[in-house]
């Protein structure tokens, strides 16, 4: 009945969806492929290896499947990786960081129609997605194929968890929960809750966080590094990472007290969305800043306050190295948060706001261990700020305590694997049945 139900709701809304993916430039790309229309060339032919299907929505869930595909591919070389993206980000991460190891494709829409062309091409023999991106027509196909599918890194948010209390809502996602093979969940919080949605509890497994077995990127040198971002030996970084229209603004008035203070001080702002990076240089130059766009920096400054724009792709967690203090948005409004652990995994002290509510373990944890500090405004911004410039014992060891918090709380990988490994090594030969790997529409996140 919630498959009859659930394909009559979204075939009337399919003129909305379309609409509204067609009119976002950002997710224009790919448009034929996730309608299901359109194959990617090397799908076309039988490939002689099985596939293992990797569904993760963005830049956020590709970080945490980059360490588990990378690990994937070291124990089963044999087998054929495909991670699919809804974003824009989301490919060029995959593409950067998993080349040669993994090819992209983009996500099919929820449409029966896509996700069935996408099973037929890829014949998986596993499918794995990252963080409950729950698409009930991929899930029930997969189960009629007697595909296993396994939740990794699993988590479900406080708002969506409570968007579920209606009895008939419950009912509609016991029926997409109950096609699990595996949920592999982040925190006792989070296996209580998709146990709760329907899930059975005897499928559900508290892993831990992957984002923690992140692996460091790769410095070649300190110094060149330093230099592309145009900073003097003894500048000191301030780094907002994946910020929001809203913070960018409170962070702008925080650093122009701290510049008066400490002109030896730098902000470099990396916005969420590239796209967005004009009207932030905009905002800038109207609050009278000196602005430079990284992909513009040529080679070290004479120093002075300024704001850089890193206006790349793929860079922000190499940056954070430079840092000497850290923000992460999405916090400072009510978005939920980024990845708190990238400028952690490097020592150094991380800021964020109130709203946590996507990384919450991992807020609660830096802020218990020392090695973060939730603001709430521009005076807490500022104290913050003020207290490890000012103090570099104070945050050096703030920022040990963060990376020894990362450190700590390592080992989901590990655990993962030991729950995934059984359906691998229950794999067919190619005579028997292909694998492949997919992914997970467009349309809603729990």
């Amino acid at each position: 009945m919630w498959k009859f139900l659930y394909n009559i709701g979204l075939l009337l809304a399919a003129p909305v969806i379309v609409g509204v993916l067609l009119a976002k430039p950002r997710c224009r790309p790919g448009f034929f492929q996730r309608m299901g229309w359109r194959s990617h060339p090397s799908d076309d032919g039988e490939s002689s290896r099985p596939t293992i299907w990797v569904h993760a929505v963005s830049l956020g869930e590709v970080v945490a499947a980059v360490p588990l595909v990378t690990a994937l591919h070291k124990r089963h070389p044999e087998c054929r990786y495909i991670v699919t993206t809804v974003t824009e980000t989301g490919r060029e991460a995959v593409e950067q960081r998993l080349g040669g190891i993994a090819e992209h494709r983009y996500a099919p829409l929820d449409f029966p129609w896509a996700v069935a062309c996408m099973i037929r091409r890829l014949r998986p023999v596993l499918y794995v997605f990252v963080e409950t991106e729950l698409w009930p027509n991929m899930l029930w196909t997969l189960r009629a194929h007697d595909v296993p599918s396994v939740l990794v890194n699993g988590r479900l948010s406080s708002r969506s968890f409570s968007r579920q209390d209606l009895p008939v809502i419950r009912s509609f996602y016991r029926s997409v929960l109950r096609t699990l093979t595996l949920c592999l969940m982040q925190s006792d919080r989070d296996g209580h809750r998709i146990a709760a949605l329907g899930a059975d509890s005897a499928h559900v497994h508290v892993t831990g966080n992957i984002k923690f077995d992140q692996p460091v990127p790769e410095v070649r040198s300190e110094e060149s590094l330093r230099q592309s971002f145009g900073l003097t030996q003894h500048e000191h970084l301030i780094l907002a990472g994946s910020t929001h229209p809203g913070e960018e603004e409170m962070l702008v008035a925080a650093y122009g007290t701290i510049a008066n203070r400490h002109p030896s001080a730098v902000l470099m702002l990396a916005p969420r969305h590239i796209e967005r990076v004009d009207r932030v240089e905009a905002m800038l130059r109207d609050a009278g800043y000196v602005v430079q766009r990284r992909s513009h920096i040529r080679e070290k400054t004479s120093g002075g306050p300024r704001v850089i724009i890193l206006d790349t792709r793929g860079e922000l967690a190499r940056a954070y190295r430079e840092a000497v203090v850290a923000f992460v948005g999405g916090t400072l409004i009510p978005v939920g948060g980024h990845n708190l652990l990238e400028p952690a995994v490097w020592g150094v002290p991380v800021m964020f706001g109130p709203h946590t509510d996507h990384c919450a373990e991992v807020a609660t944890l830096l802020a218990g261990a020392g090695g973060g500090r939730r603001v709430a405004s521009v005076e807490d911004l500022v104290m913050s700020l003020e207290e490890w410039l000012g103090r570099p014992e104070v945050r050096d060891r703030v920022g040990q305590a963060a990376k020894q918090a990362v450190l700590d709380n390592q080992g989901a990988l590990i655990r993962s694997l030991e729950f995934i490994e059984p359906y691998l090594r229950a794999v067919p030969s190619h005579s028997d049945r292909c694998v492949a790997t997919g992914s997970g529409p467009l349309t809603a996140k729990l």
